[in-house]
């Protein structure tokens, strides 16, 4: 099968289907599995009263203790009188918020796997453990572009190119779909910043914070919306069918998002056909503008008694501020949803942490782990370490980031069944093969280099701290931390210590990395889950405890920067954190590795660069025309290198001028995983619908395809280009 957006990679993912006709809707006429979702939808709406579907727009019961304690994020309660189930809600970025579960590495380490499949399995995963706690929903992916790496929760994203950001939202939404459970893309739209000060999650709403994300007003041109920030949300829309959509709390060119008429009746609803229900962030409604989510597009507000109370809409209808034709429509889409994602055709799921495969969870989320971990430096391939080598007799590990769990909280915080860390399982591999491992936690940064000067390699872990709530104030990987830390300057000392310094980044977003010239090699393991340990040991040591090779799978989705100086949002406050409550996106389409490229910007590591163990070469690029307005592209990847291994090719479009319009250089627009032995070759087809090479026209209010020479750029990464072709497109020609 092939996919339309040019990664290449087949999803087989079973559909979700009513399986029981009778389940909990009992024999009325709307339990008829025969007939189309709208169909019962609409049996069923005209036999509520208005204060029962009044009753529907809003949550009950806000931590779901009707059901049972901790096991929800949100409840909206049944209908008994029509067996109408009640629906349980939960949170689910990187596994169940919902008592203990399964901790899944970072999203955006699975962003830095580049595998659609894996994210499905990835959705699969959480979706199975929020079904065996007893929710019908989970509120999860979060989409939202890495606009500036200050976000406080960048690493609940897919990165900064909406491209693959769109690429893993759909193999994560049709994963968690395939368990029966409706999945929640958020946050609809613009939400690329928690605000500057210091207001952590759980602080009065705006208190304190510059730019904050309950008042913030996202001036975003259409075009720039279209291209890099609402491509993900289009995608979960137009092809994992996702059932549902979360409004995001800031305002949108003047009007909040979940008031927003713009977004959510003429976009989602007019532009996308969008068929599921819209549901507010937990505030993200206000109770004085009820009427205008109602007459806006907003469906369902899980905070109970806020903005979507019975009394605020009973006031907007006897006003005439709304219509009771309106409720209907925002209770059918809710109903037909449920209808057809079979909420009413199955048995509640019931509350068992016992219906979960703890062990095989474990081992999915060390894979995604695995495939996520990105080796951006490796000098003098100095790793994997070989522990069979007779020069190697001793590993020092240093920093406490090795003997702990990572976890960033907020909606995304988890409480693992269990977890190892890296220090466990080197440790017990190293000694299994009589290699002695020593460790300082590096409080004492002369006790840490004197275990390092000691060692044949040292191991150095640091994390950077982020979150919901509040922004990063820079981007040094100890900026935020209370007490402050210095990291940066325990590497610089173990670096000096031992020539042999081997970082390891648990870091949630981009961080600086001033010593960089100083270490051997850098790992990047982002924020890494429950499996941390074994992951990363496998990563190091290049072979998993069986002895099979294990290659370094991550490629960034996200550029790192040499400098705060560098970040598309530097210098002008306007763009950040925003002056007057209004932030401007002044930057336009160039985000990311659109902006370095745009301006000449060297960054330390640029997006979609990552090495491998082994060596890849490219050949034989072709391009030709395709009927449908895009394109044909072939090539081979050959593995070159005596490992086994995994490589990302890329495939980045330039675009042709357009008058009165800034292009990026180039834009992603397919890429292909392959894992290949020494020595093997395989050839890759990738097809680029006219879309890839589309820009939005203003004046048209539609996709244009401007004619000209398009650049086919076949690469390592958005800095690494190996190979370029030119096909002529839109009635235009190449030289």
């Amino acid at each position: 099968m092939k996919n339309e957006f040019g990664c290449g990679v087949l999803l087989l993912i079973a559909s979700v289907g009513g399986a029981d006709a009778a389940g909990r809707c009992g024999d009325h006429p709307w339990c008829d599995t025969s007939l189309a979702p709208d169909t019962r939808a609409g049996l069923l709406l005209e036999q509520l009263t208005q204060d029962e579907k009044i009753s529907l727009l809003a949550g009950d019961d806000l931590f779901g203790v009707g059901g049972q304690a901790g096991s929800h994020t949100g409840t909206s309660d049944g209908l008994p009188r029509v067996d109408l189930p009640t629906i349980y809600y939960t949170d689910g970025p990187m596994g169940v918020r919902s008592g203990m579960a399964t901790a899944m590495p970072a999203p955006l380490g699975l962003a830095a796997t580049w595998d659609p499949v894996l994210a499905a399995r990835y959705g699969a995963t959480v979706a199975n453990e929020a079904k065996s706690k007893g929710n019908d929903v989970v509120f999860a992916p979060t989409v939202n572009i890495m606009r500036t790496p200050l976000g406080g929760r960048t690493f609940e994203g897919y990165g900064e190119d909406p491209f693959l950001a769109a690429r893993t939202a759909v193999g994560w939404i049709e994963g968690a779909q395939s368990e029966g459970v409706i999945a929640n893309v958020k946050h609809f739209a613009a939400n690329n910043q928690e605000g500057m000060g210091p207001a952590p999650q759980g602080a009065p709403l705006g208190a304190g914070v510059v730019g904050d994300r309950y008042t913030v007003n996202a001036v975003v041109d259409e075009r720039t919306l279209r291209e890099i920030y609402l491509p993900a949300f289009e995608a979960a829309v137009n092809e994992a069918n996702v059932g549902s959509i979360m409004c995001s709390y800031n305002r949108l060119n003047g009007q909040y998002a979940c008031e927003n008429e713009h977004l959510l009746e003429t976009i989602l609803r007019h532009d996308w056909r969008f068929e599921g229900y819209v549901l507010s962030d937990y505030g993200a409604a206000h109770p004085n503008g009820t009427a205008a989510s109602l007459n806006n597009g907003l469906d369902f507000e899980p905070w109970p008694g806020w903005s979507y109370s019975p009394l605020q809409v009973e006031l907007a209808l006897a006003a005439s501020l709304a219509s009771p034709a309106t409720v209907d429509e925002h209770v059918r889409r809710i109903l037909r949803t449920l209808f057809a994602y079979g909420a009413f055709d199955r048995d509640a799921y019931p509350y068992d942490d016992g219906l979960i495969d703890k062990v095989g969870h474990a081992a999915i989320a060390a894979e995604v782990e695995e495939a996520a971990i990105t080796l951006l430096q490796n000098d003098g391939r100095v790793l994997p370490l070989d522990l069979e080598d007779p020069d190697l007799r001793s590993i020092a590990v240093i920093g406490a980031d090795a003997d702990r769990f990572q976890s960033r909280g907020g909606s995304a915080g988890i409480s693992p069944f269990f977890y190892d860390t890296p220090l466990q399982v080197i440790r017990t591999r190293a000694e299994a093969q009589g290699v002695t491992v020593s460790f300082a936690d590096g409080s004492d940064q002369t006790a840490a280099a004197s275990t390092a000067a000691a060692a044949d390699v040292a191991l150095v872990f640091v994390s950077d701290i982020s979150g919901e709530g509040a922004d990063k104030p820079c981007m040094a990987i100890d900026c935020g931390f209370f007490p402050p830390r210095s990291q940066d300057a325990l590497v610089d000392a173990v670096a000096t210590a031992n020539p042999n310094t081997i970082v390891i980044l648990e870091a949630g977003a981009p961080v600086l990395t001033p010593w960089r010239a100083s270490v051997k090699a850098i790992l990047e393991a982002w924020i890494p889950g429950e499996s941390a340990g074994t992951a990363i040991a496998d990563v190091v040591f290049g072979r998993d405890a069986s002895g099979d090779a294990v290659d370094p799978g991550g490629r960034l989705p996200v550029t790192f920067p040499k400098s705060d100086a560098d970040i598309p949002t530097a210098g002008d406050p306007e763009k950040y954190p925003g002056v007057a409550e209004n932030v401007y996106y002044k930057e336009g389409v160039l985000v990311g590795y659109r902006w370095y490229d745009a301006n000449g910007i060297e960054p330390a590591f640029g997006f979609g660069h990552g090495l491998s163990f082994t060596d890849f070469a490219y050949s034989g690029l072709a391009v030709t025309p395709a009927r449908d307005g895009g394109a044909a592209v072939h090539f081979v990847v050959h593995n070159v290198g005596a490992r086994s291994g995994s490589d990302v090719a890329q495939i980045y479009v330039g675009l042709p001028a357009v008058a009165g319009l800034v292009q990026p250089p180039k834009a992603l627009k397919g890429f292909q995983k392959v894992a290949l032995a020494p020595g093997a070759s395989t050839p890759v087809h990738l097809e680029l619908d006219a879309r890839a090479f589309a820009y939005w026209s203003t004046a048209a209010n539609d996709w244009r395809v401007a004619p000209g020479c398009y650049q086919i750029m076949l690469g390592r990464s958005s800095r690494d280009i190996v190979a370029t072709a030119s096909v002529p497109l839109g009635g235009g020609a190449c030289p």
